[in-house]
């Protein structure tokens, strides 16, 4: 199977710094395949026909806290669940000058219908849409400010998720199908 791990609160303000030369090293030493970063935020695209995704979450998770001596999730999407993600992602919404447009991808058992419930979408303002594991959002760049989306930064539910914009997520989806 084609998997993406995405490692939360890496290489951010400077903080959690892991070089991705090596953080590919890791995931080789791991025995997983065909491995490639992307960016230097924590994705990982790579290739495992054995293990399941929590199993590769768990194994990755310990292996990181090892080596690096970080305790940060990691949350592993297949080309399966990217699949599903880009059939619902609006092909109009992207991350440029008059629009942000972000992915929130959701730790293992949490349920995007309740996370929903949980969000204030302000009508004018924010248009989010949900897929298995994800949590779509766009809002106009001039009413970032005024979106509800900043809200949830530092609260428990934001602790459960890991953000990558829209451009990050279509150039993953493009590098697990080129695999």
């Amino acid at each position: 199977m084609i998997y993406v791990a995405l490692l939360r609160g890496i290489n951010v303000g400077g903080k959690n710094k892991v070089e991705m030369k090596r953080l590919k090293e890791t995931f080789l030493r791991l025995g997983l395949e065909s491995v490639v970063t992307y960016i230097n935020s924590g994705n990982v695209v790579f290739v495992d026909a054995h293990q399941t995704k929590d199993a590769l979450a768990e194994k990755l998770r310990q292996a990181i806290l090892q080596e690096y001596d970080l305790d940060i999730p990691v949350l592993i999407r297949s080309l399966d669940d990217f699949e599903i993600l880009m059939e619902t992602l609006p092909d109009d919404w992207k991350n440029d000058d008059a629009m942000r447009c972000d992915v929130l991808f959701l730790e293992s058992g949490l349920d995007e219908a309740m996370v929903m419930e949980k969000l204030t979408v302000k009508p004018g303002i924010d248009n989010a849409l949900q897929a298995t594991g994800v949590i779509i959002w766009s809002v106009d760049r001039k009413n970032v400010t005024r979106s509800s989306l900043t809200k949830i930064i530092g609260t428990d539910l934001y602790k459960k998720m890991t953000v990558r914009n829209v451009n990050t997520t279509r150039k993953l989806y493009e590098m697990m199908k080129s695999i």
